[in-house]
């Protein structure tokens, strides 16, 4: 019955590093026309709980893309510099709609692994109740 309820806890901890990864993916896009914006990431790493030993999917800090920031040229945007140029996002929206993708996926196959997991409890228990 351990391992039913770490199979649980992996797979709620993988759903939740997926969701966390969506916040910034939809924030990605939302500030995909801002200046000056840069694309934020996050990577994923397993770890160990020290107390109970068991793994799960934990997320690391949040990184800013260091790609520099393209130049755009229009002089009749507010923030643009003399020359008529100003800086943009390095935000793609093909990729992030391809991230969104990826992370919705992944957020799934963790939930239906959590209810595989729901199911078989269930039944070892119908087993022992007879």
């Amino acid at each position: 019955m351990g391992n039913l309820f770490h199979s649980y806890a992996i797979s709620a901890s993988g759903m939740e590093a997926q969701a966390r990864r969506m916040r910034h993916v939809a924030e990605n896009l939302a500030n995909a026309d801002t200046p000056g914006y840069r694309r934020k990431t996050i990577d994923f790493r397993a770890e160990t709980d020290r107390v109970t030993g068991m793994s799960h999917v934990a997320t690391g800090p949040v990184q800013l893309d260091r790609r520099d920031l393209p130049r755009i040229y229009d002089p009749g945007h507010p923030m643009a510099d003399a020359q008529g140029y100003y800086q943009g996002s390095t935000v793609d929206t093909i990729i992030e709609i391809a991230d969104a993708r990826e992370a919705s996926r992944s957020y799934e196959a963790n939930l239906r692994i959590f209810d595989q997991t729901r199911q078989m409890a269930q039944g070892l228990l119908d087993l022992l109740r007879r």
